[in-house]
């Protein structure tokens, strides 16, 4: 069976890990560095190539250095080396895929939100922006921009902003788009009512049912949406979920990433927390839920039903994954931040923590490891499977 790999990246560097599934461990094995911050990765189907994007911008930051860049996996080893000229890119890109016939890439852009689309050329390496024919309805803060299993649409997660005091409410939406050759055609915006009260991040596919799972990070929602070959998704979800354990946190709360088990009996989404408040002159953590919500899919009706909830031991779990076993999740942590102990303070490490599955989904921590985040947060990670060796 092909060797998996873990990926994790700090700042501009990307990390890789192998991965010991029975241990539930991690092994260093080399850094890359990329022009920038990373902001997130996917590999190409024939899992012989990392697409990364990277920026020095960030959450309220524009920046004004924006990357797109191909990396070649070693088939051995998952050691990754630069494959062709980086492409520069318009503002941040937040996130990245590959279509499912590996010849497009996809960039999303939350501010100002749009997206881009390039040829993938027959070597790998990043090609031309494909010019789109008509302008694209693509909503108030882009999150995610995939393709849906069919590869004849493409989903674009559009969180919208929470109110502030001196500007309402942005809506959220999921914008749809018929998908050929490269050239998207807007298709529908799928929100409740108006898109207000909806904040969508990612969503994930069921790996055999016609089902989209949705984590609503401004409402700590999961959402399931039927998929439509008219629109993408139905208007309407199938089934509503909190994701949190106590609705009334300390702290404000966000959903994070989504990811169905390779079984498609399970669905994993983080819940994060940052805030602060003043506590002997420093700002310390406030608490509220960083861990990740499990929950089992019922096979027959599409219905999540929530079965756990688990401490990530880390502040803001931004990012991880599943190895294709089903048997190890690994979860990383972007930033440290000071805490209370007792009465005084220590400091809660940014790092990445290793959870078994179990049969039934649920999740046993293992252990963390610390990561030193001085070059920058954890922003991506992943499981990768490498291509078979010739």
């Amino acid at each position: 069976m092909p060797k998996t790999v873990y990926y994790a990246s700090t700042g501009p560097e990307l990390s890789l890990f192998d991965i010991d599934v029975d241990g539930a461990a991690l092994i260093r094995r080399g850094t890359v560095t990329l022009p920038a911050n990373i902001q997130y990765a996917w590999p190409h189907p024939a899992r012989r190539f990392l697409y990364v994007v990277s920026s020095n911008g960030g959450p309220g930051l524009a920046g004004d250095k924006h990357y797109a860049s191909a990396l070649a996996i070693d088939p051995a080893t998952g050691a990754l080396s630069p494959h062709g000229e980086a492409a520069l890119l318009p503002s941040r890109p937040i996130h990245i895929s590959v279509d499912r016939s590996g010849a497009f890439l996809l960039i999303a852009y939350n501010n100002p939100s749009h997206v881009t689309v390039h040829r993938l050329n027959g070597n790998g390496t990043i090609g031309a922006a494909v010019q789109q024919a008509e302008k694209l309805d693509t909503g108030i803060y882009a999150h995610q921009i995939l393709a849906t299993p069919s590869n004849r649409t493409v989903t674009l997660v559009t969180r919208g902003n929470d109110a502030r005091p001196d500007k309402p409410e942005d809506p959220g939406a999921i914008k749809t788009f018929a998908f050929e050759n490269g050239v998207l055609r807007n298709l529908a915006s799928i929100a409740p009512g108006n898109g207000l009260g909806f904040g969508p991040r990612h969503l994930d596919f069921h790996p055999t049912k016609p089902w989209a799972f949705v984590s609503i990070e401004r409402q700590n929602q999961l959402f399931l949406y039927e998929l439509d070959a008219g629109t993408g998704l139905k208007r309407e979800p199938m089934f509503v979920k909190n994701t949190l354990a106590n609705l009334k946190s300390p702290s404000r709360q966000g959903a994070g990433p989504i990811h169905v088990h390779p079984s498609g009996d399970f669905v994993y989404v983080t819940n994060r927390a940052l805030d602060t408040n003043e506590f002997q002159g420093k700002n310390v953590f406030v608490g509220g839920e960083n861990g990740v919500a499990v929950f089992a899919i019922d096979q027959r009706t599409g219905e999540p039903h929530l079965i756990q909830n688990i401490d990530g031991l880390g502040i803001h779990l931004r990012t991880f994954g599943i190895d294709p076993s089903g048997r190890l999740l690994v979860a990383a942590s972007i930033m440290p931040l000071p805490i209370r102990v007792g009465d005084g303070i220590g400091t809660l490490t940014a790092g990445i923590s290793t959870f078994r599955i179990g049969d039934d989904g649920r999740l046993t921590f293992v252990r963390k490891y610390d990561i030193d985040t001085g070059k920058g947060q954890q922003f991506w990670s992943g499981m990768i499977v490498l291509a078979e060796q010739i």
